[in-house]
């Protein structure tokens, strides 16, 4: 997960050399969120390449940001899971930034749209494992992740990791537009109090856009843009809040068993979905078995 971006406008990102922190040298600008600059960078202590996630420079004056930044850090700096991006730190000062394990894979999302052909049913449901994994992991900790989507898992040779909490809360009431437009559940959208059920939500609609290539409503040629908190692109109009999604076996044909454990994770009705258990133990099924 490397590369030199763009910052697409706004003051100009961290340039390769500066030294944000004391052990740490910035080697390329990754990319640039609506609040976030992510760095490729050197651990001096560790003797190896790192992540580092710093609030924009036009945005260090909102407390919030940095405050929500630095939770994030904390977060993974305590977790410990093999589908889940570790962290290494969290700095205060100069300016909040976060240290996080340099992924060699691809976003699931870059794979979508430089893989032609769509991966195998197999390859699918064990997607779904292993974000199953890694969501009642978040889950026993009193946490929703709420933005699961194809660019918020790193794969590498068939080993998913889950990355991004910057959005993630206990269940409870949220205000409306908490994630990503077009990943978000119809909870989500609305507002309201969240459960587990809306990252079911989110596995089921990452593994739809993996099998398809494509997210199962028309969310106006954009979708995969991270919004803040309440935050929305589509000016409070969220396609899964008014309409059903279309089953996946209109999309492709797959294994029975699976198609029906996608289709479950995106009913309308929070109720209705299966829970996480529930649902790894569905893609199981799917999975070839060995003697």
């Amino acid at each position: 997960m490397s590369g030199r971006a763009t910052h697409g406008g706004g003051p100009a990102p961290l340039v390769p050399g500066t030294k944000p922190a004391p052990g740490y040298e910035i080697l390329a600008h990754l990319t640039r969120t609506g609040w976030l600059d992510v760095y490729d960078a050197w651990s001096a202590e560790r003797a190896c390449r790192c992540v580092l996630k710093t609030v924009r420079p036009d945005l260090r004056g909102e407390e919030r940001l940095g405050e929500r930044l630095l939770r994030e850090g904390r977060w993974l700096r305590e977790f410990s899971h093999p589908h889940l991006v570790r962290g290494y730190e969290t700095v205060e000062s100069p300016e909040p930034l976060v240290v996080l394990e340099t992924l060699t894979g691809e976003t699931l999302s870059h794979l979508v749209a430089r893989v032609r052909r769509r991966p195998a049913a197999a390859d699918v449901a064990l997607l779904g494992v292993q974000l199953c994994s890694a969501v009642h992991y978040l889950h026993g900790r009193g946490l929703l992740h709420l933005d699961l989507k194809p660019s918020n898992v790193v794969v590498e040779r068939g080993h998913a990791k889950v990355l991004d909490l910057s959005v993630a809360r206990p269940p409870g009431p949220a205000p409306a537009g908490v994630g990503t437009c077009c990943y978000l559940s119809p909870e989500q959208a609305r507002g309201g109090p969240l459960t587990a059920a809306a990252d079911v939500w989110g596995i089921g609609i990452t593994l739809y856009e993996v099998a398809c290539g494509d997210v199962p409503f028309d969310c106006g040629g954009t979708v995969d843009e991270s919004e803040d908190d309440g935050a929305d692109v589509a000016d409070g109009w969220y396609p899964q809040a008014e309409e059903a999604a279309v089953p996946i076996a209109s999309r492709r044909r797959l294994p029975r068993a699976l198609a029906a454990a996608v289709d479950a994770c995106l009913r309308a009705d929070p109720a209705a979905r299966p829970t996480v258990a529930e649902l790894a133990e569905a893609l199981e099924t799917a999975l070839p078995r060995h003697p």
